[in-house]
């Protein structure tokens, strides 16, 4: 990747991007209500990178679209750079990666990525060049090419091309390579390091895959289940610079192996 996007300010250890105190969210009501999160808290430093691991029904999703102001929380409050997530959202401050990459079939790879630019435009917005984007994320030269004629990893790209465009501060991904086969998720693990360090974006990323929450994190959020709650929020003591064949050392293999041990007591 050639290409590279300044970071828009320098991160600081000491602020918040995300604020979670005490969030509950139930869906429902009466003998049929449901409580996927209970007393959720914590803070997501501006500039990191969270990968949050848990087993299935543990409310990982329902969080980060709590986060997104897709889900309304039923206790507690959630800050996004210290606005609401209502407002947070509004003000495009941050973007979603979703599992699938939900282009448009009968738009180019370089339409789609301009696609909120076009949908959303905002007095005095500042966009990201699409063309650069796409250099970015290894697509140059397939900017006419249409959905159907990419593999998956290259729509992948092109949805994380796309919510770049609007210079989002935070990237909510809810396992966006979950899909993809071992080799393509690989490889898009390495590109999502280099534009998280190239951005400065703080990202929050949901996955089902120990390995892919140890090598991608800086923290590691670990949610149990039945209702939601949190067991652990973990920094990963791994080196800055993450390269595939760390993950056959004997400190990689530690933080998994904790982790593995941490997933199995939320069961």
């Amino acid at each position: 990747m050639a290409a590279t996007l300044a970071r828009t300010e320098s991160p600081s250890a000491t602020r918040t991007a995300i604020s979670i105190n005490d969030v509950s969210v139930r869906f429902g009501e009466g003998r049929t209500e449901l409580t996927a999160l209970s007393g959720v808290s914590l803070d997501i430093p501006e500039g990191g990178f969270v990968t949050m691991l848990g087993p299935s029904g543990c409310g990982k999703s329902t969080l980060l679209r709590a986060i997104a102001d897709l889900v309304q929380i039923s206790d507690g409050n959630i800050a996004v750079l210290g606005r609401t997530p209502r407002e947070a959202r509004e003000a495009r401050d941050f973007a979603f990666v979703f599992q699938d990459a939900t282009l448009l079939p009968w738009r180019n790879t370089l339409d789609n990525v301009r696609l909120p630019i076009e949908v959303g435009k905002h007095a005095g917005a500042d966009y990201e060049d699409p063309l650069k984007l796409l250099k970015m994320v290894g697509l140059e030269g397939r900017e006419n090419a249409l959905p159907h004629e990419l593999s998956g990893g290259m729509r992948q790209r092109v949805a994380i091309a796309r919510a770049l465009v609007t210079r989002p501060r935070i990237l909510l991904m809810d396992e966006p390579f979950g899909a993809l086969d071992e080799i393509t998720r690989d490889n898009l693990n390495q590109e999502l390091l280099r534009i998280w360090q190239e951005t400065g974006t703080t990202i929050v990323f949901v996955t089902h895959s120990i390995p892919e929450a140890a090598f991608l994190g800086q923290h590691v959020l670990m949610l149990k289940a039945h209702p939601g709650r949190v067991k652990e929020f973990m920094k990963v003591e791994l080196p800055a610079e993450r390269t595939l064949t760390m993950r056959d050392t004997v400190d990689f293999i530690k933080v998994t192996a904790h982790l593995r041990a941490m997933l199995e007591e939320c069961l």
